[in-house]
Order: C-alpha cells, then sequence, then structure tokens
C-alpha cells in the first residue's frame, strides 16, 4: 500500500496568512499614529542647544496673526558653504514659523541676480537699494582660497500694506566672518519675530520725549524721533508744563542729553513717573565740554549741574564727574597741513571718543556691533533694595579715567598717546536697573507744597531705567547740504555706521514689551568649527571613505541578504 502524500500547503497558507495579518496590523497602527497626529501636535527637537524649537512669545505671536503675513527673502542662488548656512538657517526659521502660523504666513526666496540681461539686474538692484536694502560683500575662506560675493542679506515683511525691512546679516563686524554668521543666525528668530509683531495691528505705546531743559532738538534727535515713530508715538514732554495725569498715560520718558538744571518739581513728576510704573532711558553727560574753545586753544571740563545726581543715586547708580579716555576710539577732522591755498584736513584718533565694543550677554546688547560714544563718563553703582543692576556697555582693556576738572585740547590729538597711562579697563558706561524704585522724595513734602508724601505707594508697579553717561550717544549727524539727519550712529568721517541706533531699539523694546518677545536674543547656537590645517591634510582620506565604505556596506548588505534569502528557501525542493 503506498504512503500517504505529504500536505505542503498548509505552511504556505499559514505562512501567507501571518504576512497578511502583520502587514494589516502595521497598515492599521500607521493610520492610528496619523489620526493621533492630526489631533495632537509635536515636534522633537534633539539638538543641544534647542536651535529649532521657537520660543513661547514668537509661537504665541505667529498663532494670534490677525491678517496674512508674507515675508520675501533676497538669498536665493548659489552660494558658497558658508554663506548657504544661513541662508538654509533663514529657510528652517521660517518652516518653523510657518507652522505656527499657518495660512497666515508666507514666504518666498528670491534672487536679485537671477534676471536674464545685466541691464535688468542692475535695474533690480536699483529697485533694492531705493527700498533701503544696501548690498553686502561678504567674504570666507573656502578650501584655502578667499572667496566673495556681493549678496543682499535683507528680507522684507509685509502685512496689511505696510513693509517692514529686516537684516539678516547682523553681528559683530570686527568678528571672523564664520562668528558673524552665527551671531547672524542666532538672531534671525527675534528679527523676523520683531518685524512682524511691529506690523501686526494693535494698540500703540506712548513716548514721551523730555525738553526744556536744553535737550537735542527734534533735527538732533531726528533719526531717534523717527525710528521709534515707526512702532510707538511720540510726544514732546515738557515737565513744568505737564500735569502728573498726562504722564500717566506714556509708557516711557526719554530724557537725551539735557544742558540745564531740573526744577525740584520736574524732579518730583520724573521720579513720580517712574516710581509709579514709568519706564525711562537717560542719555546724560555728567561733565560739560565746550568744542569750539578746545579748538580755540583748549579748556578745562567741569562736571555738570543737572540736577538729577540724587534722584539717579537713589535708583542705584552714580555717573562720575569724570571722563573716559580709550585706546579704541573714533575720529576728529584736524588741518594737517596745507595743499596749495586750501588746509589738509586728515581724521586723527581721538581718545575722548570711545568705540565701545565690550558688551554683556543680556538681549539689549547680544551679538551687537560696536557703538559710538563722546565723553563718556564712567558709572558706579550704589545700594538700592530691591533693584537688579546690570552692567550694558564697557570700555576697552586700554582705558584712562580722568578726574573733574579735565583740560580739553584738540591739538592733544595730533600727539602720540601713551600707553603706560591706559592701565584702567573695561569700565561700565551703561546700566540697566529694574525693580520697583521707591521714591526720592519719600518722608518729605512734594517741593512747593506742603504735601507729605508716604514712605511708599500702594499698588506702585515695577519699572525699568536705562541710564548711558553720553547725551550724544542718540545724537545724530546733520546733512548741512539737505538739512535732514543721518541715521543714528552713522559716522561721516569713518563712513561707518555703528549701533547706536539699535541699541537704542533694543532697550525700548526691551522695557516695553510685555510679551518677552526680545528674551528671544538670548538664544545661542553653538559654533563647532572643524581643525582648519587637519581638514586639509586628512581630506583625501575623508573623501575615499565616504564614497567606498557606503558602497562596501551596501555590497555587504546585498550579499548577507541574497544568502539569508537562498538559505530560506532551498528547504522548499527538498
Amino acid at each position: 500500500m503506498a504512503s500517504p502524500v505529504p500536505d505542503t500547503t498548509t505552511p504556505v497558507t499559514s505562512r501567507k496568512r501571518r504576512d497578511l495579518t502583520r502587514f494589516g496590523v502595521a497598515l492599521l497602527a500607521l493610520l492610528l499614529l496619523n489620526f493621533l497626529g492630526g489631533l495632537y501636535f509635536f515636534r522633537l527637537d534633539l539638538t543641544e542647544e534647542k536651535r529649532y524649537t521657537m520660543a513661547g512669545a514668537t509661537k504665541q505671536l505667529l498663532e494670534n496673526l490677525k491678517q496674512p503675513v508674507t515675508v520675501t527673502v533676497y538669498l536665493d542662488g548659489d552660494f558658497p558653504p558658508a554663506f548657504r548656512r544661513l541662508q538654509q538657517s533663514v529657510r528652517e526659521t521660517l518652516n518653523e514659523m510657518q507652522v505656527y502660523g499657518g495660512s497666515n504666513l508666507h514666504y518666498v526666496f528670491v534672487d536679485p541676480s537671477a534676471a536674464g540681461t545685466e541691464k535688468a539686474r542692475n535695474d533690480y538692484y536699483t529697485a533694492l537699494l531705493k527700498k533701503g536694502l544696501r548690498p553686502t560683500n561678504l567674504g570666507a575662506n573656502e578650501n584655502g582660497k578667499r572667496v566673495e560675493k556681493i549678496i543682499f542679506p535683507w528680507a522684507t515683511v509685509a502685512a496689511g500694506g505696510k513693509e517692514q525691512q529686516v537684516l539678516l546679516l547682523r553681528g559683530n563686524q570686527a568678528a571672523p566672518s564664520d562668528v558673524r554668521l552665527n551671531q547672524s543666525i542666532e538672531g534671525l528668530e527675534y528679527e523676523l519675530a520683531s518685524a512682524i509683531r511691529k506690523l501686526n495691528p494693535g494698540r500703540r505705546k506712548r513716548i514721551g520725549v523730555v525738553e526744556g531743559h536744553g535737550e537735542l532738538t527734534n533735527l538732533e534727535a531726528g533719526d531717534l524721533i523717527g525710528s521709534l515713530g515707526q512702532f510707538y508715538d511720540v510726544f514732546r514732554v515738557n515737565l513744568a508744563q505737564s500735569r502728573p495725569q498726562d504722564l500717566k498715560t506714556l509708557s516711557a520718558l526719554v530724557v537725551a542729553k539735557p544742558t540745564a538744571a531740573y526744577t525740584e518739581p520736574e524732579k518730583f513728576k520724573l521720579d513720580q513717573f517712574i516710581t509709579q510704573g514709568g519706564n525711562a532711558l537717560f542719555f546724560v553727560d555728567a561733565m560739560r565740554v565746550n568744542l569750539d574753545s578746545a579748538n580755540r586753544g583748549g579748556m578745562l571740563s567741569f562736571p555738570l549741574q543737572l540736577n538729577l545726581d540724587d534722584l539717579l543715586f537713589k535708583y542705584g547708580v552714580r555717573v562720575n564727574p569724570d571722563l573716559l579716555l580709550d585706546l579704541n576710539s573714533g575720529v576728529i577732522p584736524l588741518v594737517t597741513g596745507a595743499l596749495g591755498d586750501k588746509p589738509k584736513v586728515e581724521p586723527m584718533p581721538w581718545q575722548f571718543y570711545p568705540l565701545i565694543n565690550n558688551f554683556s550677554q543680556h538681549p539689549i546688547t547680544r551679538n551687537l556691533d560696536a557703538v559710538y560714544t563722546k565723553f563718556v563718563s564712567s558709572i558706579d553703582t550704589v545700594k538700592a533694595a530691591g533693584i537688579r543692576k546690570t552692567p550694558l556697555l564697557f570700555t576697552s582693556r586700554y582705558t584712562r579715567v580722568l578726574p573733574s576738572p579735565v583740560p580739553v585740547n584738540l591739538n592733544d590729538a595730533r600727539l602720540e598717546p601713551d600707553q603706560k597711562l591706559y592701565q584702567q579697563q573695561f569700565k561700565p558706561v551703561g546700566y540697566l536697573l529694574e525693580g520697583q524704585f521707591r521714591s526720592l522724595f519719600a518722608n518729605r513734602a512734594e517741593p512747593g507744597t506742603t504735601r507729605f508724601q508716604p514712605e511708599s505707594l500702594s499698588g506702585a508697579r515695577a519699572s525699568k531705567i536705562l541710564v548711558i553717561s553720553d547725551g550724544d550717544f542718540v545724537r545724530n549727524e546733520v546733512d548741512a547740504k539737505t538739512n535732514r539727519p543721518y541715521r543714528l550712529g552713522f559716522d561721516r568721517l569713518a563712513n561707518t555706521e555703528f549701533a547706536n541706533r539699535e541699541l537704542v531699539l533694543n532697550s525700548v523694546d526691551y522695557l516695553l514689551d510685555e510679551s518677552g518677545l526680545i528674551s528671544v536674543r538670548s538664544k545661542q547656537v553653538t559654533l563647532r568649527p572643524l581643525d582648519k590645517l587637519r581638514a586639509v591634510e586628512e581630506r583625501r582620506r575623508w573623501q575615499l571613505l565616504n564614497l567606498v565604505l557606503p558602497l562596501a556596506l551596501l555590497g555587504l548588505f546585498g550579499a548577507v541578504r541574497a544568502w539569508l534569502r537562498k538559505r530560506r528557501y532551498a528547504s522548499f525542493g527538498k
């Protein structure tokens, strides 16, 4: 009798059913994950410094957009690797912003040099220049060679018929190009979010610029007032004529280079404004300097009596009656000879004009370029309960302190400075004060009255004060031909624009921005550079490794997989 034939279909059918079951389970799991992903939004940022994570203030701003916002970035095209990193970072930042902005946020990249003809390209460049977008010639070292490219590191943010220009390449110009690019990348989120916030409709805050004590005129402070006026309502305020209830409508007061003393009633109004929650920016000189007298043979500079010393002392700082000289300085024009019948004028270093390039890591000054000062004084802190004092600006390591009275003579600029006299270093010239300030007039009668002031005011709010010991810090130069102000921080002799304007705008943002968006400027992206010498020496080895190793691994994988399949299915033929 013949033996029965074994049934080989059962194992095959069982294996097929198992494979189909696994496929069905995987498909259902994938569908379930997609369904849950649509209900619960989350993103994972695995970078050490969380470079792809938006700050809470940025998320809130983007989620509450009330109108469509379009961002046009002029960084498309073929760039060397160093510039491509900035280009890619802008794209990644906008991608993250679009996640939270949704359909209200759109962006597009444009290549300004993509025009078909040279004339069309030049016309496009001209149009960008008219909008205030200035090109940059940025250099970098690639493979041992110097690479330079003209780029427009700008973006425009448009919403509601208005447009805001955003400079994407910021940072300290004195830093190496790779460091400056990294500083720019760190600031991308704030620069873009800040522009969007300024275009987002909302209630504009009010800022008062104090007058009546020889402060800067509207022309001398034209760029300051105009820059603030783009985002805030700016008014001139005369403390002698203002009522306390008028000051309560203001969010901040700016004291810009007074030259005459404040009266006690005026100082009382200023004190009450600050101690009741108002913010203030003081740009004040400690010493009186007359350049006309200094040019005619010299002068002695004495303390400038503004009757504000006790007020600032009460708040926690003392602007000292001295002048700082710094080897890292600006220039002044001096007649050094004659060319025919005309005097020869040359710019000469002038140590009374320190260039400040040392800052704290505070959001106001982080990654800031150098700022320009004139006849600046040192600042000390004094005890003030509950007040946090943050130094923001420092002179260089080669500083000289001259106490009052100080001889000032422009002819000294012709002499070579004695470096042995510059033994001081890193003198603070700007402070940020934060907290609930106690009134200078507490337990005293209001000036001119018998009304007694209490020790403290109920319901008083915390305030913020910026103090910089240079009144000229916010003074712009004026074009003599057009009688129009230059941009704040622009130095005609050096043909350079310093960051005075940016520091003031950052300060006002910090003082008035309740959303905390300014804190985004603290974002840090760690720069991890390669060892350039080793990279050149081992370049060929790593190129071969990157080419050969993946192919070898792929071949090994294919061989192992073929062997496993052969071993698995060979049993079916037995």
